[in-house]
């Protein structure tokens, strides 16, 4: 019965790995070529070329403004996938819940033989079907959003109106000279993280160094990226943060209201 979950769990994971190497893959050779309507493949057929349409027309209802397009569109994107995130978030606080339990449980079975092992995944699975919990949850988002930001870069790096025009103060199609807008990713997605972690008494130190990794290695890739990727990743973090207060508002106040408390 293990052996199976966990063959079933690589199977998955190798699913997801395979789904990302291949989206990365199926682009990557022709990301100097530009996008058009004759061009050949799933990858730009589907994904890609549809993006720089849909860039192309919000530009030329805005009085040929790349940058409110891509605004727009980034916006766009994040509402598609809000039923996916919420659904995440809230999985994500049912496992959060259920900690204690499963904490009881471990402590229940903590011998390491393979029939205490058994008895051990059966019984987190039931405590899993009874709050209703599927931990792999998560995942479908990450999946998702993948080939989207992946083919957002693509559009944007193989559209070549873009790289003709400017946006406040950066071209689109260069990184920005100030390094403003990375900075600003990078804070963004550091905000985000931590609002997302607000009320997790059982934050583990993996996720914690998490907390300090993302946002640096967001700042690294921004800085060699064209600035409107790293729009892109600025309006689309300022969203989640908006989404995440709605959501997880009350405990993100108990938290800064216990961090207050202790402080004092």
């Amino acid at each position: 019965m293990i052996r199976r979950k966990k063959g079933l769990k690589r199977r998955i994971l190798f699913i997801v790995g395979l789904i990302g190497i291949l989206t990365l893959l199926s682009g990557c050779t022709e990301v100097n070529v530009p996008i058009t309507s004759e061009s050949e493949g799933f990858w730009n057929s589907y994904i890609v070329y549809p993006l720089s349409q849909v860039i192309t027309y919000f530009a030329e209802i805005t009085g040929d403004n790349y940058g409110i397009s891509i605004v727009l569109v980034t916006l766009i994107i994040r509402l598609a996938i809000l039923p996916l995130m919420i659904k995440q978030m809230k999985s994500s606080k049912a496992m959060q819940a259920i900690q204690p339990e499963m904490q009881k449980l471990k402590e229940k079975y903590s011998s390491k033989d393979q029939q205490t092992q058994q008895k051990l995944q059966q019984e987190t699975m039931a405590l899993f079907q009874k709050h209703g919990v599927n931990p792999l949850a998560g995942c479908f988002p990450l999946i998702v959003q993948m080939p989207i930001l992946i083919g957002f870069y693509h559009a944007i790096m193989r559209t070549e109106e873009i790289a003709q025009h400017n946006f406040l103060w950066f071209d689109l199609g260069e990184r920005d000279p100030y390094f403003i807008l990375p900075l600003i990713a990078g804070l963004t997605t550091f905000i985000q993280q931590k609002m997302m972690m607000a009320g997790n008494a059982n934050q583990n130190p993996q996720m914690a160094m998490m907390l300090w990794i993302m946002p640096i290695m967001i700042i690294v890739f921004a800085i060699s990226f064209p600035a409107a990727l790293s729009l892109y990743w600025v309006v689309g973090n300022l969203f989640m943060i908006a989404q995440t207060y709605f959501i997880k508002g009350p405990e993100i106040k108990g938290a800064s209201a216990k961090d207050g408390g202790n402080k004092k």
